[in-house]
Parts: structure tokens; sequence; C-alpha cells
């Protein structure tokens, strides 16, 4: 069935239409054919003059229509004309309105509804008339055909593209893209500045042990920067370290296993790379929050007031074996440059042991911890081995001497209950522990 709309002149407007100009620039247009947006708004507002147009309001927006309720500009245009706020569009072609279902279908509801009495293009008027919903909806839908046709011939190009040795997104903070003037396609070079400095950087953790901290250090004392002139951060640095497109090879599409041999100059060797993950490797990362550390939260750092954490670190011994060491550090929140050092955890806890006589402990919470392993024990030595005798009485102990029992000897869940008696604030300041006590709080 052909659906056509009478050629001649323009419809005249309804009286009492209240129109809102809405003009769209999105990301897939041609630069070169499509209509800017200040052009849509001229050519409309000259041709609502003329017609006796009411435009009460323009907006403007530069969204892609691809997507469904992913404009801002439009969806607060939907919802006043909801609220009565309009009745008709003005807008230069349907495609600015809509380049998908979710939206088109909006449209024509609220035509239905009655809220939505007119929609008024460059060349074309739809009203709630069957027919000319209908062409408005084919017109919309020829816009979204358009859209998936160039989304497949687009990832059709980047897979050749890929499988020619050019990763078709942009390159890594080393290497820089040109474009050939002979045939107008890209390439990937080394950059003279960076290139060398991230292979330098490669060297420094393969033959010098360099952490990633001290990496940021280094690098912000040789000036490298972003392509933008950022500092680069410690998840950049560990990302670097981490990306075999320095090897001259890559991944497409990601997480696809499919292995590309790159046409570009390789920034580092195979042995220096697999050196590299191997030291990163002997300090496994674990997801945020799933390691437990006794002393986190019982020290402020002496030199920014920041808290204390603690990262875990494996030394790989000469028989092969890993032993594992517990730092306690700044965790730089109110200053990325804190000169603060670590701690080990076993000098830390030896620090502690040497100040139990001057740490404030919270004599009920402490009474009340020694009570519950009382009872567990009198239970044990009743119930599994039967060798209690005598009633079931606390017995006096002297709580520093349970604190030093703990700190040595107790579990991961006892230190923190241990720490929950403190009434001291521990300053870490020069590696060395420091006792505040909490003053009381003013009356």
């Amino acid at each position: 069935m052909l659906i056509s709309i009478p050629q001649g002149d323009t419809p005249k407007p309804k009286i009492g239409l209240r129109y809102c100009l809405y003009a769209r620039k999105s990301s897939e247009d041609d630069e070169r054919q499509a209509l800017s947006i200040e052009s849509q708004i001229n050519e409309m507002t000259a041709m609502g003059k003329r017609d006796g147009i009411e435009i009460v309001e323009i907006r403007r927006e530069s969204h892609s229509a691809k997507a469904s309720s992913a404009r801002p500009v439009y969806n607060q245009l939907l919802k006043d004309i909801r609220e009565g706020e309009f009745n008709a569009i003005l807008t230069w072609a349907p495609d600015r309105l809509s380049r998908n279902a979710g939206d088109l279908g909006t449209l024509v509801d609220l035509m239905d509804q009655g809220l939505l009495h007119e929609i008024r293009t460059h060349g074309q008027t739809f009203t709630n008339n069957p027919n000319e919903k209908f062409l408005l909806m084919i017109l919309c839908s020829q816009a979204k055909l358009e859209n998936d046709h160039r989304g497949i011939n687009i990832k059709r190009g980047m897979k050749t593209r890929a499988e020619m040795g050019y990763r078709p997104t942009m390159s890594p903070l080393g290497y820089l893209t040109t474009r050939d003037i002979g045939t107008q396609w890209s390439r990937v070079v080394m950059d003279p500045m960076r290139g060398p400095r991230i292979k330098e950087m490669y060297e420094l953790v393969a033959y010098k042990g360099f952490s990633g901290r001290k990496l940021y250090a280094w690098m912000k004392e040789v000036g490298f920067a972003t392509r933008k002139g950022n500092t680069v951060t410690l998840s950049m640095i560990y990302r670097m370290l981490r990306n075999p497109f320095y090897l001259g090879t890559y991944e497409f599409p990601a997480g696809s296993g499919k292995w590309i041999k790159g046409d570009y100059e390789p920034l580092i060797e195979k042995q220096l790379f697999d050196e590299v993950q191997r030291l990163l490797d002997a300090t496994p990362k674990k997801p945020w929050g799933t390691k437990d550390f006794a002393f986190t939260r019982l020290m402020t750092c002496g030199a920014c007031g920041a808290g204390v954490t603690a990262e875990e670190k494996n030394k790989i011994l000469k028989d092969g074996s890993i032993k594992r060491y517990v730092y306690y550090r700044c965790t730089h929140t109110k200053d990325i440059d804190c000169p603060e050092p670590s701690i080990r955890e076993d000098r830390l806890i030896e620090q502690m042991l040497n100040m139990i006589e001057d740490l404030t402990l919270e004599t009920e919470a402490i009474k009340k911890k020694l009570a519950e392993e009382f009872e567990r024990h009198w239970k044990f030595m009743n119930g599994v081995l039967g060798h209690a005798e005598g009633e079931k009485e606390l017995p006096r102990v002297d709580k520093r001497k349970y604190a030093r029992y703990l700190l040595t000897e107790g579990t991961t869940e006892e230190k923190r209950a241990l720490l929950a008696c403190l009434k001291s604030k521990i300053i870490l300041k020069d590696g060395t522990l420091k006792i505040e006590d909490q003053k009381p709080p003013k009356k």
C-alpha cells in the first residue's frame, strides 16, 4: 500500500497550537553534509514566520538519537508535552526526533492521547491521522535502518583493519596515530618522547625492583605526562605494565582470545615483558576489601592526618618459596606525596608491646572479652575433656598482660576486638608509634 501526502501549499497550522522548535546535531552526522543546529533554527524560524506559527520556545541538543531515552533535552520536551506546555513540535526532519523504536512509539502514543497535535518539518506535516502517523513511522524506521546498516559496516571495517595489523582504537601512551598522506589510512608510530620512558619504566621494574609508587614518583620527577598534559595515575602505571600492546600484539575484539600481530614497532622485548609480569604476579592483587589486616583502623598518619592502610607483599626466596610480609602505610588520600614511610607489621607489634603500659584501655570492654574467653575455655574443659573442677568463676587477670597476649598470639578478629577497647589515639610518625590520649568531650 502506497501512502502519500498531497502536494501543494503547506497546511496552515491550527489555532491554539504551541510549538517547540527542536534542533539536534548528532554525532553520526557528516560535518560536510548535515545542517548545523543554528542553520536548522534559522530555516525553521523563517518558515514559522512565513506560516504564522507560534514558536513558544527553542531547544537545542547535541546527542545521538540512536538510543532510546538518551537525550536529556528531548526527554524534557516529551515531559512538557504531557504537562500541556506544548502541543506541537517544529523540527527540520523526522529523524531529528527519533532513530529508535522507543522514542518513535512515545511520539505516536502522545498523538493517540491527543497531547501532541502536530509535528511539522521543512517539507511535511504529521497530525493525528492514521495515514500521516504511518508515514511518520516509516520515515523514522528508515532512519533506524540506516543506523543499523551503518553500525554493521563500521564493525566490518574495524575487523578488517584489525586483521591488517591496525587496532581500531586509540593507541596507548608510548605510541601516536598518524595519517598516511597517500592512502589516508591511519598508522601507529612510536612516540619519540613517551616511548623510551615507558621502556625505561619496564626496565626499572625488572632490573631494579621498582614498585608502582616508586614508578609514580619517578615519572613525576622526569616530567612524564599524558597527551593532555595530565599526571599519570598509579592505576594507569599498572595498566601500562600489563599491556601486551607494547609487545606488538593485541586482542581484538577484547575478550575474544584472538591475538593479532600489529603492523607497528614493538616497544619492548618479550623477555622483558615476561619478567615484569612474573614480578607483578609474585604479589597478586585481590579485590578491594577481601584482605584482613588487624591494625588498619587503629592509626593515623602523623605527616598528613590521613588514615593508615596495609598491603601485603611476597618475597621469592632462593629456594623458590614465598615469604609473606605485611606493611602499614599512609593511605595518601590527603597528600599523594606524603613522605611518611611504611612500617612492617612485626615491627609495628613490637612497638605496641613496648607501649602497652602507656595505653589507656576500656576496663569494662576488657572484662567482657575476658568473660567470653573464660566461658569458652570452661565449656571446652568441662564438655570435651571432663577436667573442669571447682566453681565456674572468672579468675583475676591483668588486662595489660591479656592485651600483650592478644597482640602476639591472637587472631585478626581478637586483635580487632582489643583495638576496640583502646581509648588512646595512635599516631604513626617517622615510622614510630606515638600515643595521643583522647580528650573527654566538654560538657
